[in-house]
């Protein structure tokens, strides 16, 4: 692992802010993790990004949820950017249409290897949610908990249809949405949205439907959605709860879209904290 020595950002701060590379299969992802007083021995709590997303992308909106969560809950928070994202390398080839079941199946496992974490309860967005899942199907005495926020288990009509308004709105002239990403995933930018946007409409990742792998999941799961999110409906959540092998709660979030973290922040950070407290041991 590059640069393994906690930087604290303020001496001062109750939260140990630390940040580095870890180094997976020749490639570099950048990684950042705050340790609350006396969280020492206590399971980590892992940030599993969206599918445009990245670390710096957790603190958006004057919220900052790594932080929120390790101060509500007293366990480390640990995040890192995907290969492709953030500051992370750039992707070597273009995603193959199982790009989720690689992250959950093989990137996942190494990274927390990397990391020197053997166990972790798993907060993913989107399709951070949907790896999270797949992950504690795949390797079940690693995954504590997991909650998910705005997860796909399956491809919706609703979610193409929102993956082709963002493709239009990305690229339309002067863009805001191209240059909001740039600012998170520079020079990668227009290679990391193609890899989502003009991936998930062919035919061949159309026909994505997780869950029978859902049956191998066998830990704690708290599933979250916006009642308005626009790239899925409750079918998630429905196919979610009956396909999990564990104990699951879902919560279909009122009035808020496809980011309950950002949107219903006071709801949803509360609602994690205590799940991730209850399960964390």
């Amino acid at each position: 692992m590059d640069n393994p020595a906690a930087t604290p950002a303020n001496d001062s701060a109750p939260l140990r802010r630390s940040e580095g590379f870890a180094r997976i299969d020749g490639h570099r992802l950048y990684w950042q993790r705050l340790d609350p007083p006396g969280s020492a021995g206590r399971l980590p709590i892992l940030l599993l990004h969206e599918g445009l997303g990245s670390v710096a992308q957790w603190t958006r909106r004057g919220v900052d949820v790594a932080a929120r969560l390790a101060e509500a809950t007293g366990h480390p928070v640990l995040a890192h950017d995907r290969l492709g994202f953030g500051r992370s390398d750039p992707l070597p080839a273009p995603r193959g249409v199982d790009y989720l079941y690689q992250e959950g199946r093989e990137a996942l496992p190494r990274v927390l290897d990397a990391l020197g974490i053997d166990r972790a309860g798993l907060v993913g967005h989107s399709d951070g949610g949907s790896i999270a899942l797949i992950f504690a199907a795949a390797h079940p005495g690693r995954a504590a908990w997991a909650v998910t926020e705005a997860a796909h288990v399956i491809v919706e009509n609703v979610t193409l249809a929102g993956i082709a308004d963002v493709h239009a709105a990305f690229h339309t002239p002067e863009s805001k949405l191209r240059a909001g990403l740039a600012r998170y995933h520079g020079a990668k930018t227009e290679f990391t949205f193609a890899n989502w946007a003009e991936l998930w409409p062919t035919p061949g990742f159309r026909s994505f439907d997780m869950r029978d792998a859902l049956r191998s999941v066998r830990c704690p799961v708290l599933a979250i959605q916006g009642a308005e999110d626009e790239y899925g409906t409750p079918a998630q959540l429905d196919a979610i709860k009956a396909g999990v092998s564990g104990p699951c709660e879902t919560w279909l979030v009122p009035e808020c879209r496809h980011a309950p973290h950002f949107e219903a922040t006071d709801r949803v950070l509360p609602r994690i904290a205590d799940f991730a407290v209850a399960n964390g041991s």
